[in-house]
Formats: C-alpha cells, sequence, structure tokens
C-alpha cells in the first residue's frame, strides 16, 4: 500500500499522464475494484480499519496519533495466533506516538522485520534525518529513500520466508509528502499539467460552512488560470511504482501462488472544490482510492460496485483458512474474485472525526459520516450542514440536493441506513441529534434514551464472553433493550427464578 493516492494517480484507473506501469500490469492481472473507499480520508484512521477491520470509531483510532484499544486486535495477531507468519514493513500510524511511530514492534509481527518510520530515521545522521523530510529532491538517490528500504525488507522476507504459509504488509510512506523521488523519476512531471475537474471551479455555495472555512480564499480564486502542478507527489508517485515493481518481482521469483492487495489510504483534494490536502469531508477525490485484488485465477475484471477498506481483513482470513469473527464489521470480497456481477455491499461508510490529536488545524472536531450506494451518496456534517450527491448524474459533487424535495425519498432512506450502521457497529458518538437534521421531516422526536438498547461487544476469541448489568450472568443476546431481563434464570444446579 502507498499513502496519499488518488484513483487518477494510476493509469490503470484512467489518466494516461500518469507513468505507473508496475501497477497498470497488477491490475491486468488481477481484479481492479472501480468503487473502493477509505473509511476515514486521514492516515491513522484509515489505517486502523485496514488492519483491524473495525472502523475508527470501534478500534479507537478517530484522529492521527491516537492508538488502537488494548483489547483490539490487528489482523497481524489473528494470523500469528493462528500459526500463519505476519511481518509489517512500513508506515503504520497506530501505535498513538507522532507520525513516525514509536520504533517498537506491536504484537502479532515478526520484530526482527519491522521497520516504522522511527526505524529508518534512527538509522540516519541528524544532518539526513532532517534532509529527509525537505522537498528538495534534487542529488536524493534511491538508496537514500524509505521506500527503496521497505522494498529491500520485502525482498529479504520474501528470499527467507518465500516458501512458508505467510502474510507481509510492504506500507510506503511515498507519494506522501515530502515526496521524494530520484531521477529520472523528479524530472518526469516538469511540464506536466495535472487535469483540472470540472469540481475545481466550485465557489462551494450551497456547501457545508466548514468546507468554505477551509477553503479560504482559495473559494474565490481566478480557477482559469490555476496550475495543479503537484510535481513532486505525482513524482514520486511514479518513483513508488518502481519499487512496488522490484517487490512484485520478487514475490514472481519465491511466491508465485500469493494472492497481492494493492491499495492507498486516501487521497488529495489537489484543489477539487476549493480544497487541499484531505480533511473532514467524503468527496470522491479523497476517499474512493485504487484498490486491486490479484489471485493469480482473475484476470483482467473490473468490479463495479462499492468495497471498503472495511473488507480487507475478513477477505484475509477466510483466504487463510480461518474463521471470520462476529466482531469484524465488514464482508469477505472473495466471491468478488470469482464473479465481478456479485454485489457484496449495498453501501459503504465513511466517517470523520478529528484530523489529529497533537495540534490544532485542520478546523479541530468536525464529526462527519457519510453513505454511499454506488449511485447517490449522503453526508452528515454534524456541526456544519449537510449533503447529498447524484454521482451518476454529478461525478464531480457539484450539486448538493440536501434540500431537494424531489430526492427526499433517496435521502431519507440512506439516512436510515446510516443510523442503522451507527447502531450496529456502536458508534460512540451516536445519538438523537444525528437523526434531527433540519431536512428530515420524519425524523422521531428526540429523547434522553434514543433508541434504549445495550449494543456490547462480542470478542470472543480473545475475551471472555461480556456480562449483563443487570444480572451479572453472560449476556444472552449482544443487542437488547438496556431494561429486558429474561422471564427466568437458569443456574448451574438446575433451579429456575423469575
Amino acid at each position: 500500500m502507498v499513502d496519499t493516492q488518488r484513483t487518477d494517480m494510476l493509469a490503470c484507473y484512467g489518466n494516461d499522464g500518469m507513468f505507473t506501469p508496475n501497477l497498470d500490469a497488477l491490475a491486468e492481472q488481477g481484479v481492479v475494484y472501480d468503487r473502493a473507499y477509505t473509511c476515514q480520508p486521514v492516515c491513522g484512521p484509515a489505517r486502523s480499519a485496514i488492519f483491524t477491520g473495525l472502523f475508527p470509531h470501534s478500534n479507537g483510532v478517530w484522529a492521527n496519533n491516537l492508538a488502537l484499544g488494548d483489547n483490539v486486535k490487528t489482523i497481524g495477531q489473528r494470523l500469528t495466533d493462528n500459526g500463519i507468519h505476519a511481518a509489517y514493513i512500513g508506515k503504520w500510524h497506530l501505535d498513538g506516538g507522532d507520525y513516525f511511530g514509536l520504533g517498537r514492534c506491536p504484537d502479532g509481527w515478526d520484530e526482527k522485520y519491522w521497520y516504522d518510520m522511527r526505524c529508518y530515521l534512527e538509522e540516519m545522521t541528524e544532518e539526513d534525518r532532517y534532509r529527509s523530510r525537505q522537498d528538495d529532491t534534487e542529488d536524493i538517490r534511491a538508496s537514500f529513500t524509505y521506500a527503496n528500504k521497505c522494498s529491500n525488507k520485502a525482498i529479504s522476507f520474501l528470499e527467507e520466508y518465500g516458501d512458508d504459509d505467510f502474510f507481509l504488509v510492504v506500507s510506503y510512506d511515498e507519494p506522501h509528502g515530502p515526496s521524494l523521488s530520484p531521477e529520472p523519476f523528479s524530472s518526469m512531471y516538469d511540464n506536466y499539467r495535472f487535469p483540472k475537474k470540472d469540481n475545481v471551479w466550485d465557489d462551494l455555495e450551497n456547501k457545508p460552512e466548514h468546507q468554505r472555512i477551509w477553503a479560504g480564499d482559495a473559494a474565490a480564486e481566478n480557477k482559469d488560470e490555476l496550475d495543479i502542478t503537484k510535481r513532486s507527489l505525482i513524482s514520486c508517485n511514479s518513483y513508488v511504482d518502481g519499487e512496488i515493481g522490484r517487490v512484485l518481482e520478487q514475490i514472481k521469483k519465491k511466491a508465485p501462488d500469493a494472492m497481492i492487495l494493492y491499495t492507498s489510504d486516501h487521497g488529495d483534494m489537489m484543489r477539487s472544490h476549493s480544497l487541499s490536502e484531505k480533511g473532514p469531508a467524503a468527496y470522491e477525490e479523497i476517499c474512493h482510492i485504487p484498490f486491486i485484488i490479484k489471485d493469480n485465477i482473475h484476470a483482467g475484471l473490473r468490479y463495479p460496485y462499492p468495497v471498503s477498506h472495511i473488507d480487507i481483513v475478513p477477505t484475509i482470513l477466510e483466504y487463510m483458512g480461518l474463521p471470520v469473527p462476529k466482531l469484524l464489521e465488514g464482508k469477505c470480497l472473495l466471491p468478488t474474485l470469482e464473479d465481478a456481477r456479485q454485489k457484496i455491499n449495498d453501501n459503504v461508510f465513511i466517517e470523520f472525526g478529528r484530523y489529529e490529536i497533537d495540534h490544532d488545524g485542520f478546523g479541530g472536531f468536525q464529526p462527519m459520516r457519510a453513505v454511499f450506494d454506488g449511485r447517490y451518496k449522503l453526508v452528515i456534517n454534524l456541526l456544519s450542514s449537510d449533503e447529498l450527491y447524484d454521482l451518476q448524474s454529478d461525478p464531480d459533487e457539484l450539486s448538493n440536493l440536501i434540500n431537494d424535495d424531489a430526492y427526499s425519498g433517496v435521502r431519507d432512506a440512506l439516512h436510515d441506513r446510516l443510523l442503522d450502521w451507527q447502531n450496529d457497529t456502536r458508534d460512540p458518538f451516536r445519538g438523537y441529534y444525528w437523526e434531527n437534521r433540519p431536512w428530515r421531516k420524519t425524523a422521531r422526536k428526540p429523547t434522553w434514551d434514543y433508541t434504549g438498547f445495550t449494543r456490547q461487544r462480542e470478542n470472543e476469541e480473545y475475551e471472555p464472553r461480556q456480562l449483563d448489568y443487570s444480572t451479572g450472568l453472560e449476556m444472552e443476546s449482544a443487542v437488547r433493550k438496556k431494561k429486558d431481563l429474561p422471564e427466568y434464570i437458569r443456574f448451574d444446579n438446575g433451579e429456575k427464578k423469575l
């Protein structure tokens, strides 16, 4: 996987101006998912869903620099506990430390091959550390870059363990800034201008207030004269494709039957909707991500229905022949390899909490929940105003239909699905306020008890069954009315009491 790659930064997703031959070849050899989505368009939260199978609001990483909950198990832990060798090489961003991490291998992963960005920096002199964080790529050699060192470690792992059952993650920081790349990549796009979508001209009228604050003066810029270059980002994008190619070549030699999954954590706005980078929005530019699976059987297929990063862990577990725990919140995608017409998800969900805990900026706390059914996208911005888009007629998400009565049926049905999802996943931020939006005419009257349900966790691969608060006994149903009691209780001695 890479960091900060939009779908249109790959030729196989339609931008012929991009030089990405290795990933394009992987796409030809596998299944390309045309509607794949991140769970949250921020580094840490996106990764938390990829590697736990739980949404950021469930696993504790609802902002950058928050650690996973102590009782949250990664896919590495689950596989290792079932005798499958798991190794993680690259950016982690899930230990609650800073951007680079703590340099310590988490439970479940091979310590010998652990190599987060802290490990990379601690190998360097202070001068080289500083240089590695600057965007000046002059005289940069491949051997200096994080991507090259991650590839080298991955190649070594495959040399040593290619014949075994294994799960290997190679998590590049590139092309994320500072986006270092050596020649010939660093000058490859000197005269290139990234294509401007129509939504670059979006002045954010009839859009949420927080987006106008985010855009600032950019909303009023002359977009006709704006050039979207992002030269270092797209140069590094081609460079990391080359590094991925090195690992793919080693896979072909040492583990030719391996299944390969490829994705990015999120994209970059690149001035679409007058916005930059990523943050509290569900726009395609930052949430719609590349996703490819190569299984050595099905090649050259494209899957048209929505899938999500939340589906990755169940897919891996089932591929490895292991049961999928109740706790997980996604679905297995293996059937899509057999039949690209088989629809796995009716909807996918996207969220946002905060960009980062450590510093202010990016709007601070901006709670967002969104649902997309493959055509319509509903976005609830709790502290701002809401959005509804029809991507079939409006792929650039320019026309906000949230108050259009002609779409009230579609809107309200999506809203119901979103509320159900928040309840089903035990979203800690759920409550009546998500339902009582100004446009929802049929919303229930707010009550302090809201739904009145108890929703306990079922993590029984790793902890005892949780106990019912009212009885102290093992819960019978994880989801139940809070004050409901069983008609009788049967004790170990056979006695029953009302």
